[in-house]
């Protein structure tokens, strides 16, 4: 065992949330660990989550037009193939380059990275595991960073062949047949997308009414006509309740208004959620529970029951989401070293990242409904904008919902071609308590389509310009 060493913070798992705690704790004089089982940081996120998929909608987007929409702009490709090995090699370059400079950043500011497992004792000192030789570690405090895993249906395990996760299915070495998704979440419409546009006969099973459940019907339903436009198959309300092998096929079992469906596949890939991982962390030796949705539970500081232990991220209560977990990063470390860190839960966006992507932000119109909270509603068709239509962009809309009685941006939403991008200026206003009046007034460049966010603020009021 090597020698004990000591550290004004030692962090635990190196994702979005703790590698920016790492980075932010160093820039404010604090000597900090990071312990991660991976060598290369960037938890599930750079590695095998947000970062690759992204790169592969994006390749797979370039071939959807080259293949089906090319010719309609006058663009003369002729054959259009795919080379899977060389998309998959550029999605890896992405992540090498991304985890590779967030190493540089970490080694840049003295932060010491340990790669191993790492187990918390009963004095609080946290015992890694690493190669050939057990570090003890001794931290003034401890932050636990360890994120989340796929929740696995226990009549369905993965396989890692046949029944994947989303860390599989980012890596196919041929475009499945048939590929079942169970989910019609981000991650299910996300890769479901991905495959069917590489030419997979993708079907979406899920056991609620509709798609993007935290959405709006509106939205939920307008988002389901695209995807199915582009040849994705759902079925909602369904709940599939296991599978059939044989050596000819491999069949999802499903069951729909009491009637059973059975869906041949090639791949099953399940993506009914995520959940807090905190296997192996040694919660027991210090006397800390999860809950009984196995989270840690903290304070508004985010320590937990036991003194100088805190947890961020995935592993405690809130959206499972990688900038969620970087504004709780910056926010600890600021803590810890006396300044007011801060995160306004209220503003934190979320993106569906399929074409047309999905973004939204604060309260639905149907939240608001169930707070009993008088709102007024805008929206404005990208059909109405000019760069939309200039760039074949018309698919989707802005909503935005404010109070009836003062105008305060209570939520948006908006279904469009880098809604990504878009929703970040209502975030702004949200930020400062903005009213849809503001939204309107800020002034746009024309032609672009985030003009129709102004145009969704003046609708509130009903004072839209450029459309009735």
């Amino acid at each position: 065992m090597s020698q004990d060493s000591q550290f004004d913070v030692a962090i635990i798992g190196a994702g979005p949330g703790g590698y920016v705690a790492a980075i932010r704790c160093a820039q404010l004089g604090l000597k900090t660990a990071l312990i991660d089982k991976r060598k290369t940081l960037g938890g599930t996120c750079l590695n095998v989550g947000c970062i690759p998929s992204k790169a592969l909608l994006h390749t797979s987007e370039h071939y959807a037009f080259a293949r089906k929409h090319a010719a309609a702009e006058g663009i003369e490709l002729g054959q259009v193939g795919l080379n899977l090995k060389t998309v998959l090699k550029k999605k890896d370059k992405v992540v090498s380059q991304l985890t590779g400079g967030v190493g540089m950043l970490v080694k840049k500011r003295g932060i010491e990275q340990i790669t191993g497992s790492a187990t918390l004792q009963a004095d609080k000192s946290i015992l890694v595991q690493t190669e050939g030789e057990e570090t003890r570690i001794q931290a003034t405090h401890t932050i636990l960073a360890t994120g989340s895993a796929a929740v696995e249906l226990p009549f369905l395990p993965f396989d890692g062949e046949t029944v994947v996760s989303s860390d599989e299915a980012i890596a196919f070495e041929s475009v499945p047949e048939k590929l079942i998704v169970i989910g019609a979440g981000a991650i299910g419409l996300e890769l479901g997308s991905v495959w069917s546009r590489y030419g997979s006969e993708v079907t979406v099973v899920e056991f609620l009414p509709k798609v993007a459940a935290g959405y709006d019907d509106d939205v939920s339903k307008h988002l389901e006509r695209s995807l199915k436009k582009q040849g994705l198959r759902f079925h909602t309300n369904t709940k599939v309740t296991g599978v059939r092998r044989t050596d000819a096929q491999l069949t999802v079992v499903a069951e729909k208004k009491g009637k059973e469906m059975t869906l041949p596949a090639d791949k099953i890939l399940v993506a009914v959620g995520r959940k807090p991982y905190s296997e192996g962390l040694g919660l027991e030796n210090i006397g800390l529970a999860t809950n009984k949705h196995g989270q840690v539970e903290t304070s508004k500081k985010f320590e937990t029951s036991v003194s100088g232990v805190y947890a961020i991220g995935d592993l405690i209560a809130g959206p499972m989401l990688a900038h969620k977990a970087e504004e709780e990063g910056v926010a600890i470390a600021e803590m810890l070293a006396n300044k007011a860190g801060h995160v306004n839960y209220d503003v934190i966006p979320s993106v569906i990242y399929t074409e047309p992507e999905v973004a939204s932000v604060g309260l639905t119109e149907a939240d608001a409904k169930e707070k009993k909270i008088e709102v007024a509603v805008g929206t404005f068709p990208l059909s109405a904008n000019g760069r939309a239509l200039a760039t074949d962009a018309t698919d989707g809309f802005v909503k935005i919902v404010a109070d009836a009685k003062t105008d305060k941006i209570l939520g948006a939403q908006i279904i469009s071609r880098n809604a990504s991008e878009m929703i970040s200026e209502i975030v702004t206003h949200m930020e400062y308590g903005g009213s849809a009046e503001d939204l309107g007034r800020t002034v746009h460049a024309h032609p672009t389509i985030s003009e129709s966010i102004k145009e969704a603020g003046l609708a509130v009021s009903k004072t839209a310009i450029h459309s009735l």
